[in-house]
């Protein structure tokens, strides 16, 4: 763990005005001072001062461990002064003390008493020589799902229940088993599998007593709670929950890297009973995180926090952070990232648009003018009302006895100056905040803070490269008289999240639909009314621009072919009347981009119309591409009129005319994209699922397809299907008893809907 300073930087706060312009806030700053308190109280001070909008989000960026829930009392008390908030001082005498925490800090890894027997009753068969799993950013880091499978089996999380699945060989596919959790119904969509353990997450909520404001009786309190599941599956008729652990904080994501899960937990701070995040293990407290604060004066609106379990033994460690609300992340087998745009501080938008008036305008209108004003101003007979009356009256009479032109030219200095202003200070205030916290099984250490301009689209944006941090990002100002202004950029950061390169103003006007880094390279889909195509150097601190491709529709998801080609699924579009562009159907792209200066399109295929929805366009899981074979399938969701499919599958179409399944496609530099064929997931019953969290995976020479109602088998050459398994609504009666020996209820299973 990270020494820390014995000197605490108290936090600032800051005078700012504000205008309210067309619905968008700005803010003025004067003097550059940096204050530093040296204090060995447990009360902070709070230190008024002008600083620019820079410092005013900065300050020393120092990160401070938070001792005790005193100490997190005083920094909140501190934060919520800044907006003449509540003072929670009130409330210090009916919040539990430290000694609720049991152990206090902990600073290391807390091993359990108990270990986790890591082998069982196994009833595993010979499962098939080569299998596919989900599809992930980063090689070795594996992303949570609602399907996992191995070379033989398949399990799914749906509602609250978990199934099983025996798939191979495909013409033996049955469902062995389907368990529901004993929980609030919700829908689970992260899982993990690492040999025979399943890691399962789903949102709860703690149960907790406390005395409302003033009031004298105890009354519930539900707060979001993150379980994580280790459940062993060795036995798949019998699976064992042998871990359930739960953390304070609503699930944001996780990574399983090795036999170590690492997710994250967000919870808002509650002002009037504030108190970490803790963990438990069967409701049984075990641990309170180490936890951090930031030396500036961003809002303090949430503990992130970070925890790795080890899913074959009994290590479980954890840190929180006091920041904002954690937005995309990206993590490399060694750093964890979390990202968020940067909160405006308490007090940041409170005051009128006053200052603006009399920093920017005043100084340009004519000096006797401005000596009046000043000489109204002054004036502390007259009320503010007064003031201004007096002071538009003075104005109005100065513009009449101006020439047209005259008034003219003052008018546009006017507005070139404010919308420089304006400019200026949402480039300070819309920023990403990025933090590196590295990861080394159970070892979590607080690295680096960073910040870039603008705002990131999702985890794509994000890339490491050795000691670098490589990141996109689209900018996006408001100002009264220039409108939106929009423009993208990429930087590169070092190992403390610092800026060393970066390429600006990348396609003025367009915003960034799609990035992917691969190697010395980024390429990247920005959008407005063309599509371009960016080929972007990245083998240097300073990125430059390769080639540029522009073609009608864009592109939402990139996916790496080879070093040459570069995988595009997103839209096609039109250009209508008024300059208005109308969106088609789904668009597959190949692009060649062996010649970096000359960037092309291979060949492209364009699905249905605008009525078509896929899945594949805002989530890569639900994208397939297996290069052994050239093979491409995607989730399809379209009116039946805009297929080109076959009268066949028309014919499981329901009745509101509506077809869903699977797209497949043979896809290779040599001859392009080719359809090679369709899967249907209508059922006959004219029962419509809908194509969201549709997977695609393979085992041999079996493609898979999973959808809300079912898993089909077909043969990769001929797509023909092999088998079908019905999800979901089978209309079967369903009898829950409680499993030996494991906290979970069996479903027993009628044999499957099989087609042959």
């Amino acid at each position: 763990m990270m020494k820390m300073s014995s000197k605490i930087i108290i936090p600032i706060a800051v005078i700012v005005s504000v205008l309210v312009t067309s619905g968008i806030m700005f803010a003025v700053f004067e003097q550059n001072v940096e204050i530093q308190v040296v204090t060995e109280t447990s009360e902070p001070e709070i230190i008024y001062v002008d600083k620019i909008a820079s410092e005013y989000f900065e300050g020393t960026n120092e990160i401070k461990k938070i001792s005790s829930q005193q100490e997190l009392r005083n920094i909140l008390e501190a934060s919520s002064s800044f907006r003449g908030g509540f003072d929670d001082r009130v409330l210090r005498n009916t919040l539990a003390d430290e000694s609720d925490w049991v152990g206090g800090f902990q600073t290391a890894a807390v091993p359990m008493p108990e270990s986790m027997p890591t082998d069982g009753a196994s009833k595993v068969q010979a499962g098939g020589t080569d299998y596919s799993t989900t599809n992930i950013q980063v090689a070795n880091v594996d992303e949570p799902d609602y399907l996992k499978n191995d070379s033989k089996y398949v399990y799914i999380v749906s509602q609250n229940t978990l199934s099983i699945i025996d798939a191979y060989p495909a013409e033996e596919a049955k469902l062995i088993l389907k368990i529901a959790l004993d929980i609030e119904s919700q829908y689970i969509q992260n899982m993990f599998l690492n040999e025979d353990r399943l890691v399962i997450f789903y949102n709860g909520q703690s149960d907790e007593e406390i005395i409302p404001l003033f009031d004298f009786v105890p009354r519930r309190s539900y707060s979001s709670v993150t379980h994580a599941l280790i459940v062993d599956v060795s036995d798949k008729e019998n699976p064992t929950i042998l871990k359930d652990y739960s953390i304070d904080g609503h699930f944001r994501d996780a990574r399983m890297i090795g036999d170590y899960a690492y997710f994250v937990t967000n919870s808002n701070v509650d002002h009037q009973y504030p108190r970490l995040p803790v963990i438990m293990e069967d409701s049984v407290r075990i641990m309170t995180p180490e936890a951090f604060y930031f030396d500036n004066v961003e809002q303090f609106s949430n503990f992130n926090t970070l925890t790795a379990i080890d899913i074959f033994g009994d290590t479980i460690n954890s840190e929180t952070f006091l920041m904002g609300y954690t937005g995309s992340f990206y993590v490399s087998e060694d750093n964890f990232y979390l990202t968020y745009q940067q909160n405006t501080p308490f007090g940041f938008y409170e005051n009128s648009s006053r200052d603006r008036f009399f920093d920017v305008i005043v100084p340009l209108l004519p000096n006797d003018i401005q000596d009046e004003i000043k000489s109204i101003q002054n004036d502390s007979s007259l009320s503010s009302s007064v003031q201004w009356t007096k002071i538009s009256e003075l104005m109005q009479d100065a513009y009449n006895e101006m020439d047209k032109s005259e008034k003219e030219k003052l008018f546009e200095k006017i507005k070139d100056a404010l919308n420089e202003y304006d400019r200026k200070i949402q480039e300070d205030t819309r920023k990403t905040i990025i933090h590196k916290i590295s990861i080394d099984d159970d070892k979590i250490e607080y690295v680096a803070k960073g910040t870039v301009p603008g705002r990131l689209l999702n985890q794509f944006s994000m890339d490491e490269s050795g000691d670098r941090f490589r990141v996109a990002t689209t900018a996006e100002i408001y100002t009264q008289y220039e409108g939106t202004i929009r423009s993208n950029a990429v930087y590169v950061l070092n190992e403390q999240l610092e800026i060393v390169g970066e390429l600006e103003e990348i396609a003025p006007d367009e915003s960034i639909f799609s990035t992917r880094f691969i190697g010395d390279r980024l390429y990247m889909v920005t959008f407005q009314q063309i599509d371009p195509f960016f080929v972007i150097d990245l083998s240097s601190d300073t990125p430059k621009i390769l080639g540029e491709l522009k073609i009608p529709g864009f592109s939402n998801y990139l996916h790496p072919y080879d070093e040459e080609h570069v995988i595009g699924v997103g839209r096609d579009t039109k250009e209508i009347e008024n300059g208005r562009v109308q969106q088609l159907g789904i668009k597959i792209a190949l692009f060649n981009v062996a010649d970096v200066s000359n960037p092309k399109v291979l060949d492209d295929i364009v699905i249905g119309d605008s009525s078509t929805q896929s899945e594949a366009l805002y989530n890569h899981k639900a994208f397939f591409f297996d290069k052994s074979r050239d093979v491409l399938s995607i989730p399809i969701s379209a009116d039946i009129e805009s297929l080109e499919i076959t009268t066949s599958s028309k014919m499981f179409a329901p009745e509101y005319n509506r077809w869903s399944g699977f797209y497949v496609f043979d896809l290779n530099k040599s001859d392009g994209i080719s359809t090679k064929g369709t899967i249907t997931h209508s059922d006959s019953d004219s029962r419509y699922y809908g194509m969201n969290n549709a997977r695609t995976f393979y085992i041999d020479d079996v493609l898979y397809t999973a959808s809300q109602g079912f898993l089909k088998m077909n043969s990769f050459e001929e797509l023909d299907e092999i088998n079908s398994i019905q999800l979901e609504k089978t209309g079967k009666f369903i009898e829950y008893f409680e499993a030996e020996e494991a906290s979970i209820l069996v479903e027993p299973v009628s044999e499957p809907e099989v087609s042959p």
